[in-house]
């Protein structure tokens, strides 16, 4: 499109007196350790309870305690659930960023705000609610040392009077948050309705902004991502898990922990798994492999620096043919980076992890749903093609709580691949552990203690009867049939979910998490400039022949990730002709917040000749950032 065309104008703000129903966003801002985890979370799930779609996101800092920490929700009618780029209603909480969170809202925002700061001095086309939460939190708590944590709980009782929120549905998020804690449900509960009654006698509503009733959550839970694929795990019948504590993936095997303890003893009592924190990634990795070669489902989960550790073992995995199944939650790098930020930085890396010619199965879920789905997808592609599988989440996906459905217990059998039995080796006269006896470059297996042959898993040169061999056409017959395997693969991996658009000139193609951005940039794009676009989302790795048939059906296609040096587009161009590569355009979003929709599109917007107004990406408190 030429620069031409008209300018894309930004959408006004409605107006302080016409009401804003269930879509906006509101940003709690805290200090990290003060607590505030609960009363967000109780927030969420309020909002959830009155049937309003809902997303939660949380921004912290990589230390214990002290910084300042953000946590977004956001309401919206249309379902959408990334992360929206635009603040509507600030709780300011933290005196050290509370100038800056106000001074880089939006006008018409509306700001609920810890009184003795006097933010409504800073600006006048803002909606200030000054609350005394010292005073308010005082009779409510006469242990001083608890006040700082019950304290939080009184803006969810502002709140909930200035939205519309059922009190009561406040206190039955409250009383599910903290279970059976009845002095802590007590405590909160009585800061919860100070908070009430202080804005139904204090407060005269001023913004715009409000919750009303809707049907659409029903039956909907929340759920972390790295707590789904722990269940997805179980559900996949793993036994071994060997694991080093790291930001974000932690939490996906402490959640495994307490559901293998509560559901995988036996009749005595006995745990019927092991789970083993390793002296690091390395020795994590190695556990994994060792657990799989006698025929456990084994995994580990880890992020980005562990993934850089497990390089030499992810390449004897590979190359004796022993199945590992591993979790990355991807977080943002190099080295150290911002491991509190979300990131798709690991996609390169894990393609090819490993020295040598090496390539690797990954899997890339998008949802909570699928995180539990790919975990056990990953186990019977591990043992069907003995070979590591890595789920590639991000801090995004494994760490905040996200809407789903209930899951879905596993309808088809466990399938454990191509193992030598007395049948088989009946029928193949004669059994060589890495011979291709089926066209398809994966061989027969056995384990310790079937009854079958035994063979050395070496990591050295082998011929396809297991022996050691150093020569040339041995090692080369053996890439070749890894090679042949890997092309095998492109049929069972997870498929891609295509939407083609008839007349659409314009592809998106994206993966995990940035999908959620994608299809609201999608309506973004159609409604207000009328540019419509088809939508190729990429499930697995290796990509299979629907990639380039897509790309032919457009002129332009843009690659949409969140990383700096295009690593899918990176491996798209190893796999499509030139002429195909012609075609690709990059989108990148790498500032460690989750991609947002209006970052799309203004981005294609750009690129696509609009003239389009470009705005600082920020979570308040001076930590911003742009592409």
């Amino acid at each position: 499109m030429s620069t031409a065309d008209p300018a894309v104008q930004e959408q006004p703000r409605a107006s302080q007196t016409e009401r804003i129903v269930n879509d906006f966003s509101i940003q709690v801002a805290t200090v990290n350790g003060s607590g505030s985890q609960t009363a967000n979370l109780v927030l969420l799930r309020s909002i959830l309870l009155t049937g309003v779609p809902v997303s939660g996101k949380n921004m912290f800092p990589s230390n214990i305690a002290g910084l300042p920490t953000w946590y977004t929700i956001r309401a919206s009618k249309r379902g959408y659930i990334a992360r929206k780029k635009e603040i509507d209603f600030l709780v300011a909480m933290n005196p050290e960023t509370a100038k800056e969170d106000v001074l880089t809202l939006e006008a018409g925002a509306a700001v609920v705000y810890d009184e003795p700061l006097k933010l409504n001095a800073l600006r006048s086309d803002l909606a200030f609610y000054p609350v005394p939460f010292d005073k308010l939190v005082a009779p409510v708590c006469p242990d001083a040392k608890l006040r700082r944590l019950v304290r939080n709980m009184i803006y969810d009782g502002i709140l909930a009077k200035l939205l519309g929120i059922d009190l009561a549905l406040m206190e039955k998020a409250l009383s599910k948050q903290l279970g059976r804690k009845a002095k802590a449900v007590t405590l909160n509960q009585g800061a919860l309705r100070a908070g009430w009654e202080y804005a139904e006698a204090n407060l005269t509503k001023q913004d715009p902004f409000c919750i009303e009733p809707m049907n659409e959550t029903a039956g909907k839970i929340l759920i972390e991502g790295n707590a789904a694929a722990a269940i997805g795990c179980m559900m996949a019948g793993v036994t071994v898990v060997a694991w080093y504590p790291i930001t974000p993936s932690s939490s996906l095997c402490e959640s495994l922990i307490t559901y293998m303890k509560k559901y995988r003893v036996d009749k005595d009592g006995k745990a019927t798994f092991a789970i083993v924190q390793a002296e690091d990634e390395i020795a994590a990795l190695g556990m994994v492999i060792g657990a799989s070669w006698a025929g456990a489902r084994s995994m580990t989960s880890t992020a980005g620096p562990g993934i850089s550790l497990m390089g030499e073992f992810a390449g004897l995995s590979y190359y004796a043919e022993v199945p590992a199944v591993i979790f990355d939650v991807q977080r943002v790098g190099p080295s150290t980076g911002l491991p509190t930020r979300t990131a798709q930085g690991d996609l390169v890396q894990v393609a090819f992890l490993s020295h040598g010619d090496t390539k690797h199965l990954m899997l890339f879920p998008s949802s909570v749903e699928e995180c539990y789905t790919m975990a056990q997808d990953a186990f019977d592609l591990a043992e069907q093609f003995q070979t590591p599988v890595f789920v590639m989440l991000d801090l995004d996906l494994g760490m905040n709580n996200w809407m789903s459905d209930g899951f879905k217990y596993p309808d088809k059998p466990i399938d454990r691949g191509k193992r030598l039995t007395p049948e088989v080796l009946k029928k193949l006269g004669e059994w060589g552990r890495y011979k291709d006896v089926d066209g398809d470059g994966i061989p027969y297996r056995t384990v310790p203690g079937d009854g079958m042959a035994a063979y050395f898993a070496r990591g050295s040169g082998h011929n396809a009867k297991g022996q050691y061999s150093e020569r040339p056409d041995d090692y080369v017959e053996n890439m070749d049939r890894l090679a042949r395997k890997f092309e095998t693969a492109r049929k069972f991996v997870p498929q891609p979910e295509v939407e083609t658009v008839t007349g659409a000139k314009i592809g998106f193609i994206g993966y995990g998490t940035s999908h959620w951005a994608i299809t609201e940039s999608r309506d973004q794009l159609r409604e207000e400039t009328d540019v419509k676009t088809s939508y190729f989302r990429l499930r697995g790795y290796p990509f299979n022949e629907e990639l380039a048939a897509f790309i032919d059906a457009h002129e332009r296609v843009y690659v949409i990730e969140q990383n700096r040096d295009a690593q899918l587009l990176q491996l798209i161009r190893l796999d499509v002709t030139p002429e195909r590569v012609a075609k690709l355009r990059s989108v990148l979003h790498y500032n460690g917040l989750p991609i947002d929709a209006r970052s799309i599109s203004d981005d294609v917007l750009s690129q696509e000749g609009f003239e389009v107004a470009k705005k600082t990406d920020r979570i308040g408190g001076g930590m911003s950032g742009g592409e």
